[in-house]
């Protein structure tokens, strides 16, 4: 004689899925979608600036040229000088022909706008660089210069001798 009880425990087994073999592979589909969204976030969020630059002539020969600078500056106002002596201390030629130093970038672009506007706002900047100085310096000159307005550049390596201050 069977039971009920006999009949069940052998056709009413439930199956949970547990028996199935494991295939070892990962759903990549949702490591997708976060990656995608991660880019998303970052191009976004991303700080896109406008890299800006001033084309400077690069020298033709190797030996030294000499150029030709106005001493009256008061009658020729063309251009703004800036120096930069081997202490990489700004210099900026005034109106009177005296020389004022400039401690950092800050007081170089006050000087040069107060500079520009006596001269009556020339358009070409001068950086007189000692052979000692900082590229820092020079290239930090030459920034200052394009804020101020300047459209045009000439710069200039000098002796130690050369630099009157």
């Amino acid at each position: 004689m069977t039971t009920e009880n006999e009949d069940w425990q052998d056709d009413d087994v439930v199956d949970f899925g547990g028996s199935k073999p494991d295939d070892g592979e990962l759903d990549m589909t949702p490591m997708v979608d976060v990656t995608f969204l991660l880019l998303i976030f970052f191009v976004m969020t991303a700080a896109f600036t406008i890299q800006t630059s001033l084309p400077i002539p690069t020298p033709q020969s190797e030996e030294a040229s000499t150029q030709s600078i106005p001493d009256d500056k008061d009658e020729d106002p063309e251009f703004i000088t800036v120096k930069v002596d081997a202490e990489n201390v700004f210099w900026v030629m005034g109106e009177d022909g005296l020389d004022v130093e400039c401690a950092n970038v800050k007081d170089l672009r006050i000087q040069m706008r107060l500079v520009r506007s006596d001269l009556g706002d020339p358009d070409k900047l001068i950086v007189e660089a000692n052979e000692e100085a900082l590229h820092q310096q020079v290239i930090a000159a030459i920034d200052a210069g394009m804020v101020i307005g300047v459209d045009q550049v000439q710069l200039m390596t000098v002796q130690e001798d050369n630099i009157n201050y």
